[in-house]
């Protein structure tokens, strides 16, 4: 879930780059993130069985916040036990604590470096879809823009 278009294309592109060729769903905000992720608003009707295997997730993501995205999608039994992996920008320790406590898998802090940047998602692609063990019925990767 990524709100900057730069860091989208960017993360696109560093996992085709890299052979990793699994969907990519983007959305733009929180409120579409979740929309998409519960079957609501504009994505009413989707077929919620296939789900991302993991959220890349962004905090400061307009309309709906990233921290309440994520409460969320731990709230909810379709989405509970989707891995997320906040990327973000952030340096405040209270939004890397608060990621944790609301039950993310990893926090990474974006590099500002184009080329950090592209091995920093290489190496979360690499994990979270070629190496993590997802539970049955996962679906396209899910991106939200961070910033």
């Amino acid at each position: 879930m990524e709100d900057n278009p730069d860091d989208e294309m960017l993360t696109i592109r560093a996992l085709k780059k890299n052979n990793i060729k699994n969907e990519v769903v983007v959305a733009r905000d929180g409120a579409e993130a979740l929309d998409y992720l519960l079957g609501t608003g504009a994505s009413e009707g989707r077929d919620l069985s296939e789900q991302p295997q993991v959220i890349l997730l962004d905090l400061k993501l307009p309309k709906i916040g990233g921290l309440e995205v994520l409460q969320r999608i731990r709230a909810d039994e379709r989405t509970r036990s989707i891995p997320v992996v906040v990327l973000t920008t952030s340096r405040e320790d209270r939004d890397l604590i608060e990621s944790y406590r609301l039950g993310a898998n990893s926090y990474v802090r974006k590099p500002v470096d184009f080329n950090e940047f592209s091995q920093a998602v290489l190496r979360l692609g690499m994990y979270w879809l070629l190496l993590n063990e997802s539970p049955p019925s996962s679906g396209p990767v899910a991106t939200k823009k961070a910033s």
